[in-house]
């Protein structure tokens, strides 16, 4: 008989000629009543053959109907470690501690909660409590996010701060086997590989695409939680559908209205540009360069947001050439870059001065002493919430608790009033 103690809680695709009778392991049929039993998604696509596939979660490998999705349900234990394998010993904030501690109290309770804490407050740091917590009792944790970016971002610290536990991080850039973790750290998509897995389950950034309004990443997030198991949401800015759910009793709210280091969130300036950013010549507008250039001279990392992914390689190209004198150093980075990681490792240890970026580095990731210039902020794929996070980017370290957003437009927008107005309300609101 086959070890399956690897695949514990996992779950996966075989069809009927490679089935066989697994212990442990549940069969049900991958498309039942036109419906995807992996993703949830309906299912109306057909094959050559007449046989219907979901094309939701084709990513993750074909669904075809009558395959068999098998579900691993061996049971394993995992040492009860007396401190929950923490090995950080930092100090938390006494308003950063309550909300630990309440985080504490709702998963032995088995109460869902949402913590709704302003960018930079240190959220990540708040969770290590209760992941020890988890740890300590032999129990299984899962944090999700939608971005890689940063599922890298919070391997490394949990890394450092649980060194005597294993931790599996999986995401679609890094091939990783499946291994028994007790805490896993993984991108939202990764949620369809898991069934009834986790006692905890904590999301991060969950008014994030692609997971935000995405039906089939919420019923992977449903399922990847045991019956009996507590989900934690994180965010600066909470969706209706969550806050929904607070009003209704499901999840008790939590929030955290200052950053760890008691400063304010910035605020942004506002620049008007009647000409384009770039002429046709590409050449860059005059009074942005001058913006770049005064970065640059105060030696602070700069990321520049572009709305769109084939605008980076003219932006880039448009700055290497005035800057070509200034021994300045360039990089562009967006979702298909296959080189993203190294990039953005890069940039953090300061061998790139200025990092040309789409919206996949507007949250979740900590640069020290980062400076932000938004290009062509009334674009519509810039909202009131990704500019908030945007701007959330700066002033995050205890010396620099200030620095520079800028909103670069050409026309007035509804979303750059709200992204001004909510980052202060969150922070001063006396009633929170």
């Amino acid at each position: 008989m086959e070890d399956l103690t690897l695949l514990s809680g996992r779950q996966w695709i075989a069809n009927q000629e490679d089935s066989s009778i697994l212990e442990d392991c549940s069969k049900v049929p991958v498309i039942e009543n036109h419906v995807c039993n992996r993703c949830g998604s309906k299912v109306e696509c057909k094959l050559s053959s007449g046989k219907l596939y979901c094309r939701a979660c084709i990513g993750l490998g074909r669904a075809n109907e009558g395959d068999l999705l098998i579900r691993c349900h061996r049971k394993v234990a995992f040492p009860e470690l007396s401190d929950g394998g923490m090995t950080w010993r930092g100090q938390l904030t006494p308003l950063q501690q309550q909300i630990s501690d309440k985080l504490v109290i709702n998963f032995k309770q088995k109460q869902n909660s949402l913590v709704h804490a302003v960018t930079g407050a240190g959220k990540t740091e708040m969770l290590f409590q209760l992941i020890a917590e988890c740890m300590k009792k032999g129990k299984r944790a899962c944090i999700a996010t939608p971005r890689i970016d940063v599922v890298n971002e919070l391997f490394s610290r949990f890394e450092v701060a649980f060194a005597e536990i294993g931790i599996g991080k999986y995401h679609g850039r890094e091939h990783q086997e499946p291994n028994l973790d007790q805490l896993t750290i993984c991108t939202t998509h990764q949620l369809l590989k898991f069934y009834e897995a986790f006692d905890l389950l904590v999301i991060d950034e969950v008014d994030s695409f692609p997971y935000v309004g995405n039906e089939q990443l919420h019923f992977a997030a449903k399922n990847a939680v045991k019956k009996d198991g507590v989900r934690v949401y994180l965010t600066a800015t909470p969706t209706d559908d969550l806050l929904a759910e607070v009003k209704q009793g499901k999840i008790q709210i939590l929030k955290l209205n200052r950053r760890f280091h008691g400063g304010l969130l910035p605020v942004p300036r506002e620049k008007l540009f009647i000409k384009p950013f770039l002429n046709r010549q590409g050449q860059i507008h005059v009074n942005l360069l001058s913006e770049i250039i005064k970065v640059v001279k105060s030696e602070h990392p700069l990321l520049i947001f572009i709305p769109r992914i084939e605008q980076i390689q003219v932006y880039l190209a448009a700055l290497r050439k005035k800057l070509a004198n200034d021994n300045v150093k360039i990089a562009g980075v967006h979702a298909q870059d296959p080189q993203r990681i190294e990039k953005v490792a890069a940039f953090r240890q300061r061998k790139y001065d200025i990092l040309l970026t789409t919206t996949i580095l507007e949250r979740g990731v900590t640069f020290k002493n980062v400076w932000v210039i938004i290009v062509a902020a009334d674009d519509p794929i810039y909202t009131a919430d990704s500019l908030v996070q945007i701007a959330g980017r700066v002033g995050r370290a205890k010396d620099d608790k200030t620095g520079l957003v800028l909103y670069c437009y050409h026309r007035y927008t509804k979303n750059r009033v709200p992204a001004k107005l909510d980052s202060q309300f969150l922070v001063d609101d006396p009633a929170d």
